[in-house]
C-alpha cells in the first residue's frame, strides 16, 4: 500500500469515526463521566490526606515507626477487600449502587479518623475509608468504559487518573493550608482540635457531593443486560448513542454472555486447561507492577521523604503540591495521546522512563551524608538531581502506568468475566500497595533510600519486558470484541 493510499484510508477511518460520534449524546456522556470520576477524586483525596499527618498521629497515639506504618497502611487493607468485594458485588447490585455505598463509607471514615481517641479507632476509620477507595478504584473506570464510545473511551477513562491526582493535590493543598494556619500539623484550629484532625474532617465535603451526584446518573447499561433488564438498558443506550446503535449494542452484549449462569469467579478459568485465563494474569501483572515502581511512597510519605533529606515540614508540604501539579499536567497529556498513540506504547515509555529516573534518585540518595540529627543531607547539586528526577518520575508515571492501568482494567476483560476479573486484579493491586507502603518506614530506617529506590527502579525495568510479552492493544476496540 502506498503512502497516499494509507493516508486516504486513515482519513476515511477518521471520517467514519466522526460520523459515529456525531450520533452520540456527548453532553450526557460528559455529565456521567464527571460524576463517576468524583470517585477518582475521593480515591486520591482519601489516599493523600495521610500525607502530612504522620507527626500528629505519632504524638497523639505514641506510635513507633512500625506503628506509623500500620496506621498509614491500614487504609490499604480496606482497599484490597473493597476492590475484591466491589468487583463481585457490582455484578449483583450494579456499578452505581456499589459506588453509592463507597460514598457513604468515605463520609463515615472521615468523621471517625478525625475524631479517633486511639490508634485502634483511627485504624478502624481508615479501614472503612479503604473499603470505599477500593470500590471506587475499580468501579469508576469500568463504569466509564461501559457508557462511552470505543473511539474516545481511553481518553474519557483517563479522566479518572486526572481526578485521582486532583484529589491527591486537593488533599495536599488542604493539609498545607491547615498546617500553615495552625503553625504546624499539631497546632490547634477550630474547636481546639489540632490541624491534623481537621485534615481528615475536610473530606466530608467532597464525600457528600459524590453521594448526591451519583443519584443523578443511570446504572451501567451493560450491567442491566447482565441482569436481564434489557428494556432499561435499551433506554439508557438510546439516550447515549441513539436508537439504532442502542439496539445493536444490546444484541452485541447479549451475544457475549454465557446464558446458562450469571457471572462467577469460576469463569476466570480457561475451560480447556482449568487454569486462570492469560488475560487475567495480564491484568494482575499490570495491577502489581503499578505499585512495585513505588509511586505511592511519593503519595503517602512525600513529606517524610523530603524532610529526611533536609526540607522543613512547610517546604516538604509545598514540594508535594508542586509534584501534584506536575502529575496533573502529565495526566492531561495522556488524554490527548491514549486513543491516538495507544495503551501499550505509553506503558513501555513509562516503564523505561521510570527505570531511569528511579535509578537517578537511588544514585543521588547514595551520595548523601547524615547530619547530627540523623537526617540525610545531600549536596546542593545532588539535591537538585533528586528533586528533578522525582518530578520527572511522577510525570512519567502519570503519563503512562497511572492512568493506563485503570483504562486497561476497565476495558480489557470480556463482559462475562469483567466483574470477577476486576475483583482479582483490584485485590492484587491494593495488596501490593499495602506491602510497598507499610514496608517503607522500616526500609527507610534499616536499609536506606538507595537500596529501597533501587528495588523500585528494578521493578520498572522488569515491567517493560512484561508489557512487551503480555499486553495486547485495546485502543478503538468495542468492549464486546475483547477476548478472554
Amino acid at each position: 500500500m502506498t503512502i497516499g493510499t494509507q493516508e486516504q484510508a486513515r482519513q476515511q477511518e477518521d471520517s467514519q469515526q466522526e460520523g459515529r460520534l456525531a450520533q452520540v449524546n456527548m453532553a450526557f456522556i460528559a455529565a456521567i463521566v464527571a460524576v463517576a470520576t468524583i470517585g477518582g477524586f475521593m480515591f486520591g483525596y482519601d489516599s493523600g490526606v495521610i500525607n502530612g499527618t504522620q507527626e500528629g498521629l505519632e504524638k497523639a497515639f505514641d506510635l513507633s515507626k512500625l506503628g506509623t506504618g500500620l496506621n498509614v497502611g491500614a487504609i490499604l487493607i480496606g482497599c484490597a477487600v473493597g476492590a475484591f468485594l466491589a468487583g463481585r458485588l457490582s455484578d449483583r447490585f450494579g456499578r452505581r449502587g456499589v459506588m453509592m455505598i463507597a460514598a457513604v463509607l468515605f463520609l463515615v471514615s472521615a468523621l471517625i479518623a478525625g475524631a479517633a481517641p486511639s490508634s485502634a479507632i483511627f485504624i478502624l476509620g481508615r479501614l472503612l475509608g479503604g473499603l470505599g477507595v477500593g470500590a471506587a478504584s475499580v468501579l469508576s473506570p469500568v463504569y466509564i468504559s461501559e457508557v462511552t464510545p470505543a473511539e474516545i473511551r481511553g481518553r474519557l477513562s483517563s479522566v479518572q487518573q486526572v481526578m485521582i491526582i486532583t484529589g491527591l493535590t486537593g488533599a495536599f493543598l488542604a493539609n498545607y493550608a491547615l498546617a500553615h494556619s495552625a503553625g504546624g500539623s499539631q497546632g490547634l484550629l477550630w474547636g481546639g482540635y489540632p490541624a491534623w484532625r481537621w485534615m481528615f474532617w475536610m473530606q466530608v465535603i467532597p464525600a457528600a457531593v459524590y453521594f448526591l451526584a451519583l443519584l443523578a446518573i443511570p446504572e451501567s447499561p451493560r450491567f442491566l443486560i447482565l441482569r436481564g433488564r434489557d428494556a432499561e438498558a435499551l433506554a439508557v443506550l438510546t439516550r447515549l448513542f441513539g436508537r439504532d446503535a442502542a439496539v445493536r449494542k444490546v444484541a452485541d452484549v447479549r451475544a457475549t454472555l454465557i446464558q446458562d449462569h450469571r457471572p462467577r469467579l469460576a469463569d476466570l478459568k480457561d475451560p480447556a486447561t482449568g487454569r486462570l485465563r492469560p488475560i487475567v494474569w495480564a491484568g494482575v501483572m499490570l495491577a502489581i507492577f503499578q505499585q512495585f515502581v513505588g509511586i505511592n511512597i511519593v503519595f503517602y510519605y512525600g513529606s517524610v521523604l523530603w524532610q529526611s533529606v533536609g526540607f522543613s515540614e512547610d517546604d516538604a508540604l509545598a514540594t508535594n503540591i508542586i509534584s501534584g501539579f506536575v502529575s496533573i499536567a502529565a495526566c492531561v497529556a495522556t488524554l490527548f495521546l491514549v486513543d491516538r498513540v495507544g495503551r501499550k506504547p505509553l506503558l513501555l515509555i513509562g516503564s523505561a522512563g521510570m527505570a531511569v529516573t528511579l535509578a537517578a534518585m537511588a544514585y543521588a540518595f547514595s551520595t548523601g551524608t547524615f547530619d547530627a540529627a540523623g537526617k540525610l543531607a545531600l549536596a546542593p547539586g545532588i539535591g537538585r538531581i533528586a528533586f528533578i528526577s522525582a518530578l520527572a518520575y511522577s510525570a512519567l508515571f502519570n503519563l503512562s502506568w497511572g492512568p493506563i492501568m485503570w483504562v486497561m482494567l476497565g476495558e480489557m476483560f470480556p463482559t462475562q468475566i469483567r466483574g470477577s476479573a476486576l475483583a482479582v486484579a483490584g485485590f492484587a493491586q491494593w495488596t501490593a500497595n499495602f506491602a510497598i507502603s507499610v514496608s517503607f518506614p522500616a526500609l527507610l530506617a534499616n536499609v536506606g533510600l538507595p537500596l529501597t529506590y533501587s528495588f523500585y527502579a528494578a521493578s520498572a525495568f522488569i515491567s517493560f519486558f512484561l508489557v512487551q510479552r503480555l499486553i495486547h492493544e485495546t485502543a478503538g476496540r468495542e468492549l464486546e470484541d475483547m477476548a478472554g
